[in-house]
C-alpha cells in the first residue's frame, strides 16, 4: 500500500499547486507576457522607456503658464473672481492676526488655556499655557501669530469645503464615485506640487498659501465627513423616518449628529494637515514660523531653524490635544455650559489686564537665545560625528555608505532593467496582493510615469522610497512588537510618537541636515523618522489586539515567547502589518520628494526647481509622476480586502 500511495500523493500535489490562486494569477499574467512582451521588444527596444511613447506636454503648459502671467492683471476672470478671493483672504487673515496682536501674548496665552481645560482637564490646560509661553520665550511669538492667523482662516476654509464634499459624498453615491478618484489624487499629491499653480495665479504671498493649504487640508474633512454620514446607526436613521420626517431633517436631526465625532476627527486632521502645510508654503510667502525655518535651511543655520521648528511642534500638539480631547469627551456629561461664561469672563480679564499693564508685545528681556548654543552643539557634532569617528565612522561616512552602497545600486538596477519588466513586475506584485483592476489600475499609472517623460527620475525616486521602506519597516516592525509586548516599552515611547507625529514634515530636515549633510542619504534619513511612527504604532497596536484565547491556547501547549510571536501573533496581525506597510510607503514618498530641498534630486528636486523658477511644465509634470508613483505604490501594497471593506465602508 505504501509504494501505491506514495505515487499518488505525489501525483497529486501539482493539481494542487496549479490551483492555488496566486499561481493561476502568475500562469495567466506569463501567458499574456509571453504576448505583449515580444511585440514591445520588437517594437520598441531598449532599457529606458521609448522616445515614441513620450508625450511632450511643456509646449502647451508653457502657453498656458504665459497666458496665465500676461492676463492675470487684465482678465475679467481674474479681475472679478480670483482677486476678490484674494481680497477676502487677505482681509481675514490680517483681521485675524491683528485681534491676536490687540489681544496681546497673555490674553491669547489664557484663551488657549481656557479652551483645553474646558474641553479636557487642568493638565491639559497648564500645557498648552506652557507652549504659548515657550513660543514668547523662543523669541518666535510674532512668527507664531502669524502663523496662527494663516491656520485659523485656512482651517475654517478647509473645514467648510471638506464638510460639503463629504456632505455630497456622504448622500449621493454617484457624487461618492465621483470625488473618490479627486480626493485620492489630491491626498497623494504632495504638498510641494499645490504652489506652483496657486502662485501662477494668485501670485506669491498671503492668499496663494491659505488656498493651497485649503487644497491640501480639505480632503480628509471630506472623506471622513462622508464616512460618518454612511455609517451612521441604519435602526436610528429608519426609526427616525418612520416619524414621516423629510430628508433635510433627517440629516439635521440624525446624520450629523450621529457623525459628530468622524465629524471633529476630521477637523482634527485639517488641522494637523493645514498647519504642516502652512509651514511648506512659506516658499511662496506665507511668513510666520515656516518662513523662519525656511530661511535657516536656506543659510544651514540649525540653531536658528531649531528656535523655529519647536513653536511650530508646540502649537501643532496643542491643536491635537485640543481637538482630539474634545473628540473623545463629545456626547460625554462634562462641565456645564456656564463655565463658558466664566472661561471667557477671565480669558476677557486677562486680555483686559494685560493691555493696561502694557503686556501686548514679548517682552524682549523675556526671550532665550538657544540658537548660538545648538549651532555650538551642531559644530561639536560635526568637528566629532560628522567625520572621523573611530571604528564605526561618522555620520557623513554612513550616509556615504549608504548611497554607495545601497541607494546607487538599486536606483542603477531599477533603470537598468527594461521597461517592459518594470510593468511585469508591478503588475504580477499588484495582482498577488489584489485583482486584476488592481494590477491594471497601477501598470497604467506606471506608464503615464514613462508617457510623460520621466522614467528615469521617477526610477530615481522609487529607489529612495524602497530603500527608506525597508528601513522603516525593519526598525519599526522590530520597535512596534517590542512595545506590543512590553507595558513599559510603549508607556515610555507613547509621548515620543505622539511628539514625532504631530511634527510638520519641514522640520525633520533640521536635524537629518545638522548629522548627514545634503544629498539623498539626509532625505532618506527624514523619510525613516517621518514614517517610523505610524508604522510602530500599527504594529504595536495590532499585536495587542490578537485574541487573548488563541494566546492563551499557545501557552496552554507549551508555546515559548517566540514561538507565539512567529507562529500566532504574527499571522493573526497579518492585516495591520500590511497596513502598516501601506502606510509607511505613502508617509515615506511625501517627505522624500519634500527631500529635493535638501539635495534629494530626482522628481523632488524637479517640483522645487519649477517652482522656484515658475516653471509650470516641470513642475506639474513632476508632481503628475509623483501622483502616479503614489497611486502604484498604493495599489501595490494595499490589501484587497482592505480596499473591499474601505469601499464597503
Amino acid at each position: 500500500m505504501a509504494t501505491i500511495t506514495a505515487p499518488t500523493s505525489q501525483k497529486a500535489a501539482p493539481p494542487g499547486i496549479l490551483t492555488h490562486p496566486a499561481t493561476r494569477k502568475l500562469l495567466a499574467l506569463a501567458a499574456l507576457a509571453a504576448v505583449l512582451v515580444p511585440l514591445a521588444v520588437t517594437q520598441w527596444g531598449g532599457a529606458t522607456w521609448p522616445t515614441a511613447l513620450t508625450v511632450d506636454v511643456s509646449e502647451p503648459l508653457g502657453k498656458a503658464s504665459d497666458w496665465i502671467i500676461d492676463n492675470r492683471d487684465s482678465h475679467p476672470l481674474f479681475l472679478y473672481f480670483f482677486g476678490h478671493v484674494s481680497n477676502i483672504v487677505v482681509i481675514a487673515v490680517r483681521a485675524v492676526y491683528l485681534a491676536l496682536l490687540a489681544v496681546g501674548w497673555a490674553g491669547v496665552t489664557a484663551i488657549g488655556a481656557l479652551v483645553a481645560w474646558r474641553v479636557a482637564d487642568v493638565k491639559l490646560a497648564l500645557g498648552t499655557a506652557a507652549a504659548f509661553l515657550a513660543c514668547g520665550l523662543l523669541g518666535m511669538w510674532v512668527p507664531t501669530m502669524q502663523t496662527l492667523a494663516l491656520m485659523v482662516v485656512a482651517v475654517l476654509a478647509s473645514v467648510a469645503v471638506g464638510a460639503l464634499l463629504g456632505l455630497a459624498a456622504g448622500l449621493s453615491d454617484r457624487m461618492d464615485r465621483v470625488l473618490r478618484p479627486v480626493l485620492d489624487t489630491m491626498q497623494v499629491l504632495p504638498a510641494f506640487a499645490y504652489l506652483l499653480p496657486v502662485v501662477l495665479v494668485f501670485g506669491i504671498g498671503v492668499p496663494a498659501a491659505v488656498l493651497a493649504t485649503v487644497v491640501y487640508a480639505a480632503p480628509p474633512m471630506a472623506r471622513l465627513t462622508s464616512l460618518g454620514l454612511r455609517g451612521a446607526d441604519k435602526e436610528v436613521l429608519e426609526a427616525v423616518e418612520s416619524l414621516g420626517t423629510t430628508s433635510r431633517q433627517r440629516l439635521l436631526t440624525a446624520r450629523i449628529p450621529l457623525a459628530r465625532k468622524e465629524l471633529l476627527l476630521g477637523v482634527n486632521q485639517a488641522i494637523m494637515m493645514a498647519l504642516s502645510m502652512a509651514v511648506i508654503a512659506s516658499v511662496i510667502g506665507a511668513g510666520g514660523l515656516g518662513d523662519r525655518v525656511y530661511q535657516a535651511l536656506a543659510s544651514v543655520d540649525v540653531g536658528a531653524a531649531l528656535a523655529a521648528g519647536i513653536p511650530i511642534v508646540l502649537l501643532a500638539v496643542v491643536l491635537d490635544r485640543v481637538t482630539g480631547a474634545a473628540g473623545e469627551r463629545l456626547g460625554e456629561s462634562g462641565k456645564s455650559p456656564v463655565t463658558w461664561l466664566y472661561a471667557l469672563v477671565v480669558a476677557a480679564a486677562v486680555a483686559l489686564a494685560g493691555r493696561l499693564a502694557g503686556f501686548l508685545d514679548w517682552p524682549d528681556g523675556w526671550k532665550l537665545n538657544i540658537a548660538e548654543p545648538v549651532n555650538r552643539a551642531v559644530d561639536w557634532m560635526t568637528a566629532h560625528l560628522y567625520s572621523g569617528v573611530p571604528v564605526v565612522g561618522g555620520t557623513a561616512d554612513w550616509a556615504a555608505h549608504f548611497t554607495s552602497w545601497v541607494l546607487n545600486p538599486l536606483r542603477d538596477g531599477l533603470q537598468w532593467l527594461p521597461w517592459w519588466s518594470v510593468l511585469l513586475i508591478v503588475a504580477a506584485l499588484a495582482w498577488l496582493i489584489g485583482t486584476w483592476r488592481t494590477a491594471l489600475t497601477a501598470v497604467l499609472a506606471m506608464a503615464a510615469i514613462g508617457v510623460l517623460g520621466v522614467w528615469k527620475p521617477s526610477l530615481d525616486t522609487l529607489s529612495q522610497v524602497l530603500a527608506a521602506v525597508a528601513v522603516t519597516l525593519v526598525i519599526g516592525f522590530a520597535t512596534g512588537v517590542a512595545a506590543a509586548r512590553s507595558d513599559r516599552v510603549e508607556r515610555l515611547l507613547r509621548p515620543v510618537l505622539d511628539v514625532f507625529q504631530t511634527m510638520p514634515q519641514f522640520v525633520y530636515l533640521i536635524p537629518v541636515v545638522a548629522l548627514f549633510g545634503v544629498g539623498r542619504a539626509p532625505a532618506v534619513a527624514a523619510a525613516v523618522v517621518y514614517a517610523l511612527p505610524a508604522v510602530v504604532r500599527i504594529t504595536a497596536q495590532g499585536l495587542r489586539q490578537v485574541d487573548p484565547a488563541a494566546m492563551e491556547s499557545a501557552r496552554s501547549l507549551g508555546a515559548t515567547s517566540g514561538q507565539q510571536l512567529r507562529q500566532v501573533q504574527l499571522p493573526l496581525a497579518r492585516p495591520a502589518l500590511l497596513l502598516a506597510v501601506n502606510q509607511g510607503v505613502v508617509l515615506v514618498l511625501a517627505v522624500v520628494i519634500i527631500g529635493g530641498l535638501v539635495g534629494g534630486g530626482a522628481l523632488g528636486y524637479q517640483v522645487v526647481f519649477g517652482l522656484a523658477q515658475g516653471d509650470l511644465a516641470t513642475g506639474l509634470v513632476a508632481g503628475a509622476a509623483i501622483v502616479c508613483l503614489g497611486l502604484m505604490l498604493d495599489r501595490v501594497t494595499q490589501p484587497a480586502e482592505r480596499r473591499t471593506t474601505k469601499k464597503g465602508a
